[in-house]
């Protein structure tokens, strides 16, 4: 029996006044990656702060096999790990100390780090490519580097699943594909990946992909399937096309965009 890591069974979620989310069940396999995408507005960092917990819902969120709301905050920190768009942090950290921060569910109030914590945080800044920042401050770094060492302090963790919303924002082509390797990595070793992505071509070199579409989850697939990429040119409005090049899969503009 598939062991599952996620479950959602929603009647909806609110922001405000505002209904953002409607009836959707979703249901995220142990050690599998799923990129969630879909047009802008649609709803993608709503549910994604629901799956973490961070937002109320007319339903139910499981974290593995346990609903969400009857886990000590330490303990499902310890288990689920969070990296929101445009987090900041004292600008006066060092990146070391930021990754470091991934560790505080593991340690007492106030306790000193252990050699194990500095362990994972040096393998967390290494895996991103930000051990040479480690000594640097939160505000002399650029976009990517700040995103690089957020990233770290999520690894750091050590949580069975990983949420992400745009990991990918600010980052170069090079250090995009680190962030690609990582996951892979973490997948095949049994942690369970959740990222919204706006970069389709990454998004499509996931295990599965949830397409969220006005709020309602529109479909969920392998990846690689023709169900799937079929349910993705629908959701852009048949303005992209899925084309195989080079063993792998990538979207591209139709031709209709070219029409005039």
């Amino acid at each position: 029996m598939t062991r599952m890591a996620l479950q959602a069974r929603l009647a909806g979620a609110r922001i405000g006044d505002r209904a953002i989310l409607h009836a959707m069940q979703l249901s995220l396999a142990h050690g599998r990656w799923t990129a969630v995408v879909g047009p802008n507005g649609a709803g993608k960092s709503t549910l994604l702060r629901v799956l973490a917990g961070l937002l109320p819902c007319e339903g139910e969120v499981r974290l593995l096999g346990r609903p969400l709301a009857h886990w000590p905050a330490r303990e499902r920190a310890r288990e689920l790990a969070w990296l929101g768009q445009q987090e900041g942090g004292s600008e006066d950290l060092r990146g070391w100390d930021v990754a470091m921060l991934g560790r505080l569910p593991h340690r007492a109030w106030l306790a000193p780090s252990t050699a194990r914590d500095d362990a994972a945080v040096e393998a967390a800044l290494r895996a991103t490519q930000a051990w040479d920042l480690r000594e640097r401050r939160l505000c002399e770094l650029s976009g990517g580097e700040r995103q690089r060492v957020l990233l770290a302090r999520l690894l750091a963790v050590q949580a069975q699943v990983l949420l992400m919303d745009e990991p990918l924002a600010h980052l170069d082509p090079p250090h995009q594909a680190d962030w690609l390797a990582t996951v892979r990595a973490l997948a095949a070793g049994g942690t369970t990946i959740v990222s919204v992505l706006h970069e389709l071509n990454m998004a499509l070199q996931a295990d599965d992909i949830a397409i969220v579409a006005a709020g309602r989850l529109a479909h969920f697939g392998a990846a690689a399937s023709a169900q799937t990429h079929r349910a993705l040119q629908a959701a852009f409005g048949e303005r992209i096309t899925i084309h195989p090049v080079q063993g792998q899969w990538i979207a591209l503009p139709s031709e209709a965009n070219h029409a005039d």
